[in-house]
């Protein structure tokens, strides 16, 4: 299987037994959620997952999931509110209900306050009750019209679709988060709410003040986000398509599209990309998804995802493992639909003056010509893997890096198997070659197609420059 699957991890599977499960079902990447639990909890996972490691000789990649700013209401004492559509409601800061008696949703955030607007939507509760802003009643009070009935509780999201909040991507729990990540040793940290380039910049200006820069996964939720996204492309090292809160920033018709834009923006950057929300949803409580979920999960590999991801369903379903095993058998059936549609032919790279790119490619082609039976390719920082592996061979493609670094995050990239190069050869050409002389993955009389990137005397790395073809 050349698709990756992410498992987040949660009560439902925070023992050695349930993801050594996860592990035998195909998952290889695992998603700690910082929105919940705590550092004591991490801990325990962290070491579960690198005993797993060193158990099984796989590379088990750790994805530290920020918070970011999610805006909630605040509880003052009401209860749920009950909204009929056509309803006016108010929305303001604490105190500023008192002496009124019309229904109250409270936001502890005079900023965001501050910049609402008549005639913009607000959307409650994962979007189930939308408001229209109809009146501004003080410089802490906004009048709301609902557009649909339902319940309002507190302490429930809430989003302004649209709109470019003035709240910072990176909070202050997010910097001690990432402190705790850092200690922990988590392999590439993913950063929500991400509204511009510099919260990425800014981001990786943290981590510098930590002493180590991960690779940084933008989590596309917001509106700004997808109109910055070449710039975001060029900062982050790759995207998330976040699908629940982008789903209440655009129109709900309008996602499938902006999922087609983004992978296709990612796949052309050569940039791993990642779906994610309600994939196999109706697993959470039944052992077999729905015909809407499995079609859904196929197109978003045949769409081009790198991976695809997994939130609920493995985090507090009541069928963690057998989730992922339904979601690595969808995936085996749509790339052979994929391969069967394309044939065995590379996908040529959308810029083919870009030297490393058409290297690349000609490396696919050369390997879909010659038959090889494998891609084996020496990158010291990951890039070479990652270009390769937006041709989307058919060939599996195996990776071999000495920094463990970026082993974990080649793990990201659709269809590569991280390696790690025997050490004793300097030469990276025939630290490629003794893999394959030396792995039982490969037979007497089988063809690979080798790649690397072979510095010269002095240099510390350089650019792909030795294409061969291998016979062991």
């Amino acid at each position: 299987m050349h698709t990756k699957i992410i498992a987040t991890l949660g009560p439902a599977t925070e023992t050695e037994e349930a993801i050594t499960a996860l592990v035998d079902a195909g998952a290889r990447i695992f998603r700690l959620n910082f929105s919940h639990g705590g550092k004591e909890g991490f801990v325990k996972l962290v070491g579960i997952i690198r005993a797993l490691e060193q158990k099984t000789g796989l590379t088990l990649t750790i994805l530290q999931d920020l918070s970011g700013p999610k805006i909630r209401t605040c509880d003052i004492g009401r209860g749920t509110l009950d909204i009929a559509k056509g309803a006016e409601v108010l929305l303001g800061a604490p105190g500023q209900e008192e002496g009124r008696d019309e229904p109250f949703i409270c936001l502890d955030q005079p900023a965001l306050l501050r910049s609402i607007n008549v005639g913009e939507t607000v959307a409650l509760s994962d979007g189930m009750l939308q408001f229209n802003v109809v009146a501004r009643e003080g410089d802490l009070l906004l009048r709301l019209r609902a557009e649909n009935s339902g319940i309002a509780p507190a302490r429930k999201g809430i989003a302004f679709p649209g709109k470019t909040t003035p709240l910072a991507a990176f909070t202050a729990k997010d910097k001690d988060d990432l402190a705790i990540g850092m200690e922990l040793g988590v392999d590439v940290v993913a950063m929500s709410y991400v509204q511009k380039a510099d919260d990425i910049c800014h981001l990786k200006a943290e981590m510098r003040n930590m002493g180590r820069v991960l690779p940084v996964i933008a989590k596309l939720e917001r509106q700004s986000a997808i109109q910055g996204l070449d710039r975001i492309l060029e900062e982050c090292d790759g995207v998330m398509v976040a699908r629940g809160d982008l789903g209440l920033e655009c129109e709900l018709a309008q996602l499938p599209a902006l999922q087609k834009r983004i992978i296709n923006a990612a796949n052309a950057a050569g940039k791993p990309v990642i779906v994610a929300t309600q994939m196999l949803l109706s697993m959470v409580s039944s052992p077999m998804p729905t015909r809407a979920e499995t079609t859904d999960v196929a197109n978003a590999i045949l769409d081009g995802a790198d991976c695809i991801m997994l939130s609920e369903e493995t985090a507090i379903g009541k069928y963690p493992d057998k989730a992922v095993a339904f979601m690595r058998k969808i995936a085996t059936w749509a790339e052979e639909f994929y391969f069967e549609n394309q044939g065995a032919n590379p996908k040529p790279p959308s810029d083919q003056e870009h030297p490393a790119k058409f290297l690349a490619y000609c490396a696919c082609l050369l390997a879909q010509k010659t038959r090889s039976k494998a891609l084996v390719t020496h990158s010291t920082s990951g890039s070479t893997a990652r270009i390769l592996a937006a041709c989307r061979p058919k060939q599996p493609l195996f990776a071999l890096s000495p920094d463990s670094r970026v082993r974990h995050f080649t793990n990201f990239s659709w269809g590569v198997t991280p390696v790690s190069p025997i050490s004793e050869e300097d030469n990276h050409q025939e630290r490629a070659e003794r893999f394959v002389r030396e792995s039982p993955l490969f037979s007497g009389g089988d063809v690979v197609v080798v790649t690397a990137g072979q510095p010269k005397r002095g240099q510390l790395q350089t650019q792909t420059n030795v294409v061969k073809v291998y016979e062991k």
